[in-house]
């Protein structure tokens, strides 16, 4: 790792509680989060500690309204707080987007009464999230998924698997599509599903090329009993719930994406303003000033566009092609980025002695979770050119 510190981003923010909000963050990410991410990450070992802590900061519900435990923050500061949360360590800042993610149906749709009930503990309670969609035979298909819920009485019995949860194992709560109609999306219903109900288990977690320390997991639904009060909007209304939690949360990854991006910069100048050849600092060199230019200006282009999505978003106007058009940019650009943060440091960029080779490996999977880019292309295209024929 290099000796010289990075500079903070120079944000626009909203309001002064907003800047108050990004300082306990940064203070957060340098005292507990930087320092042990690089062993924790080699170890395997989820930081349900920091979690805890970002809990009782009011951290994890700040999307969300006060009224029920949230922080009553808009998107465009939410998002800049989990870009700073990845920049230290992935985990967790994706951690935090999923949370968001697992708790924005009970929040958007849910009751009255439910999200008095069990709101306050998933925003600043120490609970965990984690949010079940995707099924080993239905990923980008989605709506094909075949975990199914069965009336019986008051009560709703669960029988399916569902396919690369993050948190899968360690969560608290679970946000669960099931199949309550014919097939098809229009038959898929939203369920809340406590992480120690009766039948619920998880299998090992997935070997990954990254983010090892966040457990990605298949959850086993066997005849999981959930009472129709945990049923979240209407029947066979989950699938659109799913889909607009989705618009949201890639704003979160997007996010997350910028906030490696910026660690792979910032560690690849460092290096570069340290690293002597020829008689002078590497960063010196033509060639790599303008590598470290086109970095820092493709970063600066996906912060602008999330941003500017978020600002849709909390206006209350359609956002959803914008999303896709950030996640896309913002997870390609952290893929471009990491790569060239590696060639700048040389050979030791591909040392686990630096953390730039951890950036690539992390870096991938953003292209491909909570829509692949090729889903984005798609659902971006659809929005300029109209919807393909049938």
């Amino acid at each position: 790792m290099t000796d010289r510190a990075p500079q903070p981003v120079d944000r626009q923010l909203p309001t002064e509680e907003a800047r108050e909000l990004i300082a306990l963050v940064r203070d957060i990410a340098r005292r507990e989060i930087a320092p042990h991410a690089a062993e924790e990450e080699e170890a395997g070992r989820f930081p349900r500690e920091v979690f805890s802590l970002l809990s009782e900061s009011g951290l994890l519900g700040l999307a969300y309204a006060a009224e029920h435990g949230g922080g009553d923050q808009p998107y465009e500061v939410y998002l800049q707080v989990l870009e700073e949360l990845a920049a230290a360590r992935l985990t967790v800042g994706l951690g935090v987007s999923v949370h968001t993610l697992a708790s924005y149906a009970l929040a958007a749709h849910g009751t009255k009464e439910q999200r008095a009930e069990h709101l306050p503990a998933m925003l600043g309670g120490g609970l965990l999230g984690a949010y079940c969609l995707s099924e080993p035979a239905s990923g980008s298909d989605a709506a094909s998924l075949r975990t199914r819920a069965v009336r019986d009485g008051d009560d709703w019995v669960l029988t399916g698997t569902k396919a690369w949860i993050t948190h899968g194992g360690i969560a608290d709560f679970y946000t669960v599509m099931a199949r309550t109609g014919a097939e098809g999306p229009r038959g898929i219903t939203a369920f809340l599903v406590p992480g120690d109900a009766e039948g619920l288990s998880a299998a090992a977690p997935e070997k990954k090329m990254g983010m090892k320390g966040s457990p990605t997991a298949q959850v086993h639904l066997d005849g999981v009993r959930v009472p129709d009060a945990r049923r979240l909007g209407d029947e066979g209304q989950g699938f659109a719930i799913a889909l607009s939690a989705l618009e949201s949360g890639r704003l979160g990854i997007a996010a997350c994406a910028i906030g490696v991006a910026q660690a792979a910069l910032d560690e690849a100048v460092g290096y570069a303003a340290g690293r002597r050849q020829f008689g002078k600092p590497v960063s010196d060199f033509q060639g790599l000033r303008f590598m470290l230019a086109d970095m820092a200006t493709r970063i600066e282009a996906g912060r602008a566009l999330y941003l500017a999505a978020a600002r849709l978003r909390d206006a209350g106007l359609p956002f959803a092609k914008q999303a896709a058009m950030a996640k896309l940019h913002c997870t390609d650009t952290a893929m471009r980025v990491t790569v060239d943060a590696v060639q700048i440091l040389g050979g030791y960029g591909y040392t686990a002695d630096f953390p730039a080779e951890r950036y690539l490996r992390e870096a991938k999977v953003l292209q491909i979770v909570e829509g692949t880019n090729q889903i984005q292309r798609m659902v971006i295209a659809r929005h300029v050119a109209g919807p393909e024929e049938r």
